[in-house]
């Protein structure tokens, strides 16, 4: 596959963005006997309960995976908090249920911790990991690497899209879904096609802004916090994540002409909801950015017809990584380098 690069003055996180394509088309080529061997696995464990532990852009993923598995299995979801046994020490029972840990690094104590005392406690530990050599690749049952690659920019890109994508081909073959593993198959071209459509005009409007709301739902949960945690990280621009449905509630109050929203949806059963939603946050006279054209009043943000509503809200991320390190240069900053942060964060 080829994907256009950006040119030599493009940041690093947007020279990394553009490879998740390319990224999740090795992981396709590399792990789908894993993600089959997996699938056959846990359709022999049958567990009732998943839970999950991640941090940052990572956490962001299994909360896409959640509701992957949530919508398609019928089996709940939760995430544990590591410091439930890195700082409270307690004992977890968790036999029979399947413990997802998810992490570009491997290497933050409290997520160790957390993953070695779910496999004490009972739980079948899989991790998807993209430093093969890390501690929590050798500590897990399974260890499905991400193929991300390399990634040097503090501000994670394709590290994200790969592991959301891990959930996608894990739920496919365990549900045995020919519509999601088309989903799976269709990837890697459609994160290609989403790099080159251009929200940057669009989100240039934020450059002036001290902070907005990113709102979505359903599938797009996970995306619009990822989304929420770029705009903190790499612009310095106070974002919160809100639900489509939990915004109209007191969240709403501050949307007005000096308070933007960012608005993403997918074609499922959530779509008309959101739609509501992004139509009340319009008629309050905030800039409303979308993905969704549906609504009178938008400022559109360009989106590929047609997409599965799998794969819509990864397309969204993939076109907003392009876009938001040059809205963070026209505020004056380095994408590349954020504030107080470094790529590898280890906590207890």
């Amino acid at each position: 596959m080829t994907i256009s690069k950006p040119d030599s003055t493009s940041t690093q996180m947007a020279v990394e963005a553009a490879e998740s394509a390319e990224a999740v088309q090795r992981q396709i080529d590399r792990c789908a006997p894993l993600f089959r061997a997996l699938g056959e696995r846990l359709r022999a464990l049958d567990p009732a309960l998943v839970v999950t532990c991640a941090r940052g852009s990572s956490d962001h993923a299994a909360t896409y995976g959640k509701y992957l598995i949530e919508t398609h299995l019928g089996l709940p979801v939760a995430s544990v908090g590591p410091s439930v046994v890195s700082l409270y020490n307690t004992d977890l029972r968790l036999k029979g249920a399947l413990f997802i840990a998810v992490s570009q690094s491997g290497r933050s104590p409290d997520l160790l911790r957390l993953a070695a005392a779910a496999k004490q406690g009972g739980a079948f530990v899989v991790a998807f990991v993209n430093d093969e050599a890390s501690p929590l690749a050798a500590t897990a049952d399974l260890c499905i690497p991400l193929c991300a690659g390399p990634e040097i920019s503090v501000a994670a890109t394709k590290s994200y899209l790969t592991s959301a994508m891990a959930f996608l081909a894990l739920v496919a073959e365990w549900k045995q879904d020919a519509v999601l593993r088309r989903a799976v198959i269709q990837a890697p071209a459609i994160l290609a096609a989403a790099a080159e459509l251009d929200w940057t005009p669009a989100l240039l409007g934020l450059a002036d802004k001290t902070g907005l709301y990113v709102i979505g739902r359903g599938l797009g949960t996970g995306a619009i916090m990822e989304m929420a945690l770029k705009c903190k990280e790499t612009c310095r621009l106070h974002a919160e994540a809100f639900s489509a449905a939990e915004v109209i509630h007191g969240p709403l109050a501050l949307v007005g002409p000096d308070f933007p929203v960012l608005a993403i949806n997918q074609d499922d059963a959530t779509a008309a909801a959101t739609r509501a939603a992004i139509a009340r946050c319009v008629a309050l006279g905030g800039p409303v950015y979308s993905s969704d054209d549906g609504v009178p009043g938008v400022i559109a943000l360009p989106s590929l017809p047609g997409l599965a509503p799998e794969l819509a809200p990864l397309a969204a991320v993939q076109s907003f990584y392009m876009a938001i390190h040059t809205v963070s240069r026209r505020r004056g900053l380095n994408p590349d380098v954020p504030a107080n942060l470094r790529k590898v964060t280890e906590t207890v």
